[in-house]
């Protein structure tokens, strides 16, 4: 077993929540639970989740894959996902995503030398008109992100990331 039995106790919370010939409904959230204790799915745990579940691997590997909230390769401690959909991008959001590229040093798909920040390209994310938007870790909604707003958040994200 990869995961901690915090993380087990945690996806048997979900499994209730369906029919027991219906354990498959509980892969995204055994994946999230997954992804929130290592970081990101590697095979391994993609395999291991099916296993808990008693599913096909294929069918986790599936849901992983297809939606871009799963990692399935390491990504850095913050992930920052940029919306670059027409909306966001006649609202600056092509603009903040090239300040956090200056800033951070990066490119899309790319994480910084100390494993701090993965900056990624997102779709939209239903927010348009608070562009420009992104996302932390997939989980914190950041709205209207100016030069300024980007400075702060990276500094504190820092702060965050040194003191942990």
């Amino acid at each position: 077993m990869l995961l901690s039995e915090q993380a087990y106790q945690r996806i048997d919370q979900e499994l209730t929540k369906f029919p027991d010939d219906q354990k498959r409904s509980a892969i995204m959230a055994a994946l999230a639970i997954a992804q929130d204790e290592k970081g990101w799915v590697s095979t391994d745990v993609i395999n291991d989740v099916a296993a808990y579940l008693g599913q096909p691997a294929i069918a986790v590997q599936e849901v992983a894959t297809f939606y871009n909230m799963f990692d399935t390769h390491p990504v850095g401690r913050f992930k920052i996902t940029v919306c670059t959909n027409l909306p966001c991008a006649l609202r600056d959001g092509v603009k903040a995503a090239d300040y956090l590229k200056q800033k951070l040093g990066i490119d899309f798909d790319e994480t910084t030398p100390d494993g701090m920040f993965t900056l990624m390209e997102g779709e939209c994310m239903g927010a348009c008109g608070d562009a420009p938007v992104m996302t932390m870790n997939n989980k914190h909604m950041c709205v209207r992100m100016s030069s300024e707003k980007i400075d702060a958040m990276i500094q504190e994200l820092k702060e965050h990331g040194e003191s942990a």
